[in-house]
């Protein structure tokens, strides 16, 4: 279970940090940053991957309730331009800019560092190691899957109500059908082959 060993080492306020969408073929990549407080952090913060739907809900609610929280989003348009790693790097340092105090320290989920003048550290699995990085995981995963639960409402032949966004068969095969929307990355090979079917199948007329 994630533990505050980190947290402990380090200049306080202590902000955690990780995302949520690096691999998914449409909508955005979210980072959140969280500083849990000296006292009342909730019970059963862990890994988001590791909880189900509804306590992730509870434990975002909570945390938004008693924790320092920032958020960055970076979306699909602009993942396609600075490609999802800068992207990635960008949605972090939107995030701990959005918490609205300088951290002592920020350990971040991974094994890279966006470029910014925090004094930082890198934890590879720290969601399951960091509490602090545990929570803006929670944070993370539950605000990007509102955001494409919102987004299916519009688009509901892709199935992201279920899939997120993520490749999954019944996205792939409305890839192939449909063709892609407004909100996917063009950049992900699946979507480029599928822009290029959808392309291909439009009749041309000649001059």
């Amino acid at each position: 279970m994630p533990s505050l060993k980190h947290e402990k080492l380090c200049l306080p306020p202590v902000a955690g940090v990780d995302e949520a969408g690096r691999g998914p073929l449409a909508g955005p990549v979210v980072a959140a940053a969280v500083i849990l407080p000296a006292k009342g952090v909730p019970r059963g913060i862990n890994d988001s991957k590791k909880l189900p739907p509804l306590e992730r809900q509870r434990l975002h609610d909570r945390l938004r309730a008693c924790a320092i929280v920032g958020i960055g989003i970076v979306e699909a348009e602009e993942i396609d331009t600075l490609n999802i790693y800068w992207a990635t790097m960008k949605a972090m340092t939107l995030a701990v800019e959005a918490l609205g105090c300088a951290p002592g320290h920020v350990l971040v989920d991974g094994n890279r560092l966006p470029k910014w003048g925090f004094a930082a550290t890198p934890i590879i699995k720290g969601d399951a190691i960091s509490l602090s990085i545990a929570a803006a995981s929670i944070i993370a995963k539950h605000t990007r899957d509102t955001i494409m639960l919102a987004h299916a409402e519009a688009h509901p032949h892709y199935g992201w109500h279920a899939n997120k966004g993520y490749g999954a068969p019944d996205h792939l095969r409305a890839l192939r059908e449909h063709g892609p929307c407004a909100l996917h990355r063009r950049s992900f090979r699946p979507v480029a082959e599928a822009f290029l079917l959808n392309e291909s199948s439009v009749p041309h007329t000649s001059a």
